[in-house]
């Protein structure tokens, strides 16, 4: 069979997502590459190196409705009813290994049924693919399947993608820059990287180092529990790899109806809490958790794509110690959660 359920298990080995982009766009691939990662499996397709989309199997159609809402403030044509027809038609046929990814089909069908054109296509896929692989950079583990180059034959493509200034604009937007004096540093990840870091930049992980050293100097706790609420796994998978380091233990959760009793249980020394999520939103969780006498006093820390007055006060009433604003890098975040938890 070769459905991707009965994928055979495999051990999972180290990647490096950097260097296997680069591989692919020296070599010009073309085809379908698929990676398995502990989380999801991922689809990039090539074009002679270069990006034509790419996806992966945590709430594809999700991922596709949020950025098809997002084209219809200039595109009147992309109704609710267009969208709703689109989850239909498509989220749930059978995925398998030989037929293309159904979010690419259902790009196919709007441009095909000309609700959207294909120049707004090419920017639909380009928002997509920017989100996609920041999660795909982030990944440390997993295995490669064989690039299936005939995999588009028969599908229309709508232009590609330039690889490098993509995975540059991932790089600095999560701050995932290969460390450039590091020895282990591949010559062919080298291909796609953005600059030299300038020597008076801190990179991300001496900011950790630093900060966890000011940490161990004033408190003799030498492990912090991290609890990371957000219904998206790729800001999750980002949020996990920016405090990958000794002084943290990073509980994520995506479900925030039954997030109170996960941090009950698991007592944290600080929360990082999503505003927008379904069902239950962060202001509304936010509230629940400062009533319930084991995270009374523990530092929840807003994390939100809105900075307006109105947003923070929000956030203030219902008990915030602090707020974080996407999209934020590795400095960021360490800075504000070695903030709270030397004044906790």
């Amino acid at each position: 069979m070769n459905t991707l359920s009965s994928v055979s298990y495999r051990s999972f080995e180290r990647l490096h997502p950097l260097s296997l982009l680069a591989q692919m766009n020296s070599r010009q691939v073309s085809g379908r590459l698929q990676v398995t990662s502990e989380a999801t499996v991922w689809s990039i397709y090539f074009d002679r190196g270069q990006l034509l989309y790419t996806t992966n199997l945590v709430d594809p159609f999700g991922r596709l409705i949020r950025h098809l809402e997002q084209l219809e403030s200039q595109n009147s044509s992309v109704t609710t009813l267009v969208r709703q027809q689109v989850r239909a038609l498509f989220e749930h046929t059978v995925r398998t290994q030989a037929v293309v990814d159904p979010d690419y089909r259902a790009i196919c069908w709007l441009v095909e049924q000309q609700y959207i054109s294909a120049a707004e296509a090419m920017v639909l896929i380009e928002n997509l693919a920017k989100e996609v692989l920041e999660g795909f950079l982030a990944i440390k583990a997993g295995y490669c399947s064989p690039v299936d180059s005939t995999i588009l034959t028969g599908y229309p493509t709508f232009g590609s993608l330039e690889l490098r200034a993509l995975v540059e604009a991932c790089q600095a937007k999560m701050s995932l820059y290969p460390n450039p004096s590091s020895q282990s540093a591949s010559p062919i990840s080298s291909s796609l990287r953005l600059s030299q870091v300038s020597p008076d930049v801190e990179s991300p992980s001496r900011d950790a180092s630093v900060a966890s050293a000011s940490l161990g100097r004033s408190h003799a706790k030498e492990n912090y529990t991290i609890v990371c609420i957000d219904d998206s796994p790729t800001v999750l998978q980002a949020i996990s790899c920016f405090l990958d380091d000794q002084s943290f233990s990073v509980i994520m959760i995506n479900d925030p109806v039954k997030a109170l009793m996960q941090v009950v249980r698991s007592k944290p020394d600080l929360i990082l809490l999503d505003v927008g999520m379904p069902n239950l939103d962060g202001y509304e969780l936010c509230a629940l958790l400062r009533r319930h006498p084991a995270v009374k006093a523990t530092p929840i820390i807003m994390v939100t794509g809105h900075t307006g007055f109105i947003d923070r006060a929000k956030a203030k009433l219902v008990g915030a110690s602090g707020y974080l604003t996407k999209p934020f890098n590795q400095s960021d975040l360490l800075k504000i959660v070695f903030k709270h938890l030397t004044q906790a």
